[in-house]
Parts: structure tokens; sequence; C-alpha cells
């Protein structure tokens, strides 16, 4: 009997570690698991640590929803100078001062940055302005102009504050810039600051405590690299979407491309999307709700991404 071969669809959670980049842990993936389609769901700057999302065979189809799953981060705040990049990786900018913030009460200013507000990428940040990446811009001295954006932060929280620093932990909506983040504070409090340290906890329900570290990734094998609890199949990705199953009939039809009839469990609207998995539990596809037939009732999808077959 021939050995069923592996599947290599789905994702791999790894722990970055400091001074490297995002693409530096994909490229070393790839290498070492001998397969090119891989990519991930959201850059961490070189200074950060902390859990990247890789996506590997199918699961690429994914990136772009997976990429819009809420972040957790745990970082220092640097008082005293700021720095043109916002972080420590930056040069500095600006007057430098003595302070202690010990005993400064950042609860008010912390509130004012709970919930949805309007945050400026910082102008090293991979933002596009006319095609050029805002880093190349701000690395030639020329003027950078951003626009800002709107994002959502649902906690934020004070661990530590000790002498010119501040420890936090930070759960918001993807696009968040922590780097931005801390300089606003900063910026609030009347003190110059920076980011200092990063680490991302969580992406979504995906958690850094179930990641593979990068070193020991970059000196592993095809199984370890895919094996648990760091390598989630399709099947067991939880996408933040509504899920529905579907027969093989339906199935069938989706893969070549075509709309289905189904009843959902709960009321969806026309341009929701759906993640549907077939009777054996495999995730077979992304649809959108293109027509309610009847309210409550039955509603028509069309696939936008399919993973059978």
């Amino acid at each position: 009997m021939m050995e069923q071969k592996k599947s290599v669809d789905g994702v791999v959670l790894v722990d970055k570690k400091a001074g490297i980049t995002s693409h530096d842990v994909v490229e070393t993936f790839r290498r070492r698991a001998k397969i090119k389609k891989v990519g991930h769901t959201g850059t961490l700057d070189p200074l950060a640590t902390g859990l990247l999302v890789l996506c590997v065979g199918k699961a690429t189809r994914l990136q772009a929803y997976l990429m819009g799953m809420e972040k957790t981060y745990e970082g220092t705040i640097q008082f005293g100078w700021a720095t043109d990049s916002y972080d420590s990786t930056g040069t500095p900018a600006g007057e430098a001062v003595e302070t202690d913030v010990t005993h400064v009460d950042f609860a008010p200013l912390v509130d004012r940055f709970r919930g949805e507000i309007e945050q400026m990428p910082p102008a090293f940040s991979a933002k596009k302005i006319d095609g050029v990446r805002a880093y190349e811009l701000a690395r030639k001295g020329e003027e950078v102009k951003l626009q800002p954006k709107r994002v959502t932060i649902y906690d934020f929280e004070l661990l530590r504050v000790d002498g010119s620093r501040l420890d936090f932990r930070v759960r918001s909506s993807a696009g968040t810039y922590m780097r931005s983040l801390a300089h606003d504070l900063g910026q609030a409090a009347g003190i110059p600051a920076h980011l200092s340290a990063l680490r991302r906890t969580a992406i979504g329900n995906f958690r850094v405590d179930d990641a593979l570290p990068y070193d020991r990734a970059a000196e592993s094998n095809l199984d370890v690299l895919l094996a648990k609890p760091h390598f989630q199949s399709l099947a067991e990705i939880d996408l933040p979407l509504e899920k529905l199953r579907i027969d093989w009939p339906q199935q069938a039809r989706l893969m070549q491309g075509q709309p289905v009839i189904m009843v959902p469990r709960v009321p969806v609207r026309k341009g929701d999307l759906l993640a549907l998995g077939n009777p054996h539990d495999q995730l077979v596809a992304i649809a959108e709700v293109v027509n309610v037939l009847r309210e409550g009732g039955p509603v028509e999808v069309r696939p936008k991404v399919v993973l059978a077959g």
C-alpha cells in the first residue's frame, strides 16, 4: 500500500525573534520545507518578536481573510526622547528630556485611545504614496504625506510603570500601529516617547504559546514544521466568518464556480461572507451571499475562494 502524502495545506505559527524581517521568516520556511506557496497574515517590524501566522499551500488563498483578524501585543514605551521611526531603531528626533513617569496619571490619557480612533501611520511605514513606500521617501529625507486611518483599540492595559518606561498590553484591530500609539501617548502626556520593545501574543484565536520558535524552525524538516500544535490544517483554521456545512452536490457546483442555494443558521445579509465545509468538515470555499431569497430563509451564495480540488 502506498503511503498517503502528508497535506501541507494549512497555517504554521512561528514565534519570530528580533532583528529579522517577516519576509526572512517566510523565506526560511520556504527553504526548510521546500514549499514555494508560503505567505503571512501581517507584518512584524524587525524590532518586534512574537506571532507570525504563515499560510502554506492552499491556505495562501485565505490570507486576505486572516489579515483582518484582531491582534494582541505587549510592549514597552520609553519616555524621554522621540525618534523619526517612532521606535528604538530610528534616529532621535526633537529635544530629549530626563524624566520619571512613575507619578504620571496615565489612566485618563489611555482612555483617549480606547475605542475607535484616528491614527496617523509613521512616516517610516510600508504605506504607499503614489506607488512608493513611505519609508523609501522618508529615508531620502523627502516629505511624507500620509492620511490618518480609523482603527479600533479594544483593550489598552497598563502593566507596569518603572522610571521612564511603561509596559502595556493592547488588543486592537488589524492595521493598528503600536509605534504610533507609543508616540501619540507621549504627545498626550507632553513627554517625547517611542516604542522600545514589542511582542505580538495573539492574532484572533491563534496564540504565540502554540508557535514554533524561529531558531527551531530554521533547522527543522517538514515533519517538524507541520507538527502540532503550531500547524493547523485547512479544516482546523478558525476563520472569522460564519461557518456552514454543504453537501457533496453543492461542493461540486462550487468547485465549478457556480452559485448554490442554502439556508444559513443565523440571519445574513447580501454581501456577507461564509466559510463552507463539506460533510467531512473540510473547508471547501469562502462564498459571498449574492441574494437573500427570503428573510430568515434560503440565500444564494457564490464562491469567492475555492479550496477543494
